[in-house]
């Protein structure tokens, strides 16, 4: 089942209730729900495989046990791998203070049970119900989850969108910024100060970002960290944890047993 099936006549502001949670498991290949966007917000849950989230200027990609929250009105889509098992929870803006701006969210296992427990209830409940007293609680938990810093930045630039789109294909190429500012008919300072004003990342700090939420996706989607050392164009696989390690606090296999406890 593709994300796109599941979500063909599903409509969130179409409930009552301020807070509902869907659940999706989706089998085959690789599935994208289109770009769409809906008043309430929505928090995105993998808890099998990976997902990643494409919102204005930035890539979030959604490691198992963790989420993505989409404010409210904010135009996205949502590409997951085929292994993947992801809970939508939709949230009416006049529910909760949750973040104004997109972000990656933590999520304690208490928090996770209970998404998974709304996601098996009727959307439509009473406001004075159990239902609603559990949605109410989960909202207070959702908004004290810590954020992960796990998103690549991008931009409209026609050129930035054909660098970032190459490295995405390719992300174990290792051209130098003279290299791809030749490719893109500019000079290296050019290009250099082009990057740090529509991403804010120098070119070393932006590779190295993508890098890292290809790696999340690759690694939560089953590949080991040899595949993905290699993928990535690492000349070792201690190269890539030191990498690792270094954004994330945790080399992968502790990242992962992190948040999956």
């Amino acid at each position: 089942m593709s994300l796109r099936d599941s979500l063909r006549d599903f409509d969130p502001d179409l409930a009552a209730s301020p807070v509902q949670a869907l659940r999706v498991d989706v089998s085959g290949s690789e599935a994208e729900v289109p770009v769409h966007r809906h008043r309430k917000g929505q928090l995105v849950l993998a808890l099998h495989g990976g997902v990643t989230c494409e919102v204005p200027e930035a890539l979030w990609i959604v490691p198992p046990h963790c989420a993505v929250w989409i404010p409210g009105g904010m135009p996205h889509s949502n590409r997951a791998t085929a292994n993947a098992q992801v809970y939508f929870l939709f949230v009416d803006p006049e529910a909760a203070t949750l973040p104004a701006e997109c972000c990656t969210l933590s999520i304690t296992p208490m928090l996770r049970e209970m998404i998974r427990h709304l996601a098996g209830l009727p959307p439509d409940y009473p406001a004075d119900g159990p239902t609603a007293r559990l949605a109410g609680v989960l909202l207070e938990e959702l908004a004290r989850m810590p954020v992960e810093r796990l998103h690549l930045p991008i931009s409209w630039e026609p050129r930035l969108r054909r660098l970032a789109k190459a490295l995405a294909d390719d992300p174990s190429d290792r051209s130098t910024l003279a290299q791809w500012a030749d490719r893109l008919a500019m000079s290296e300072r050019s290009l250099a100060r082009l990057l740090v004003r529509e991403t804010g990342l120098t070119f070393g700090r932006w590779r190295q970002q993508l890098h890292l939420v290809v790696a999340l996706g690759k690694l939560a989607a089953g590949a080991s960290v040899q595949q993905v050392s290699a993928a990535l164009g690492y000349e070792s696989v201690t190269a890539f944890i030191t990498m690792f390690k270094k954004a994330l606090g945790k080399p992968p296999a502790k990242y992962f047993a992190s948040i999956a406890s």
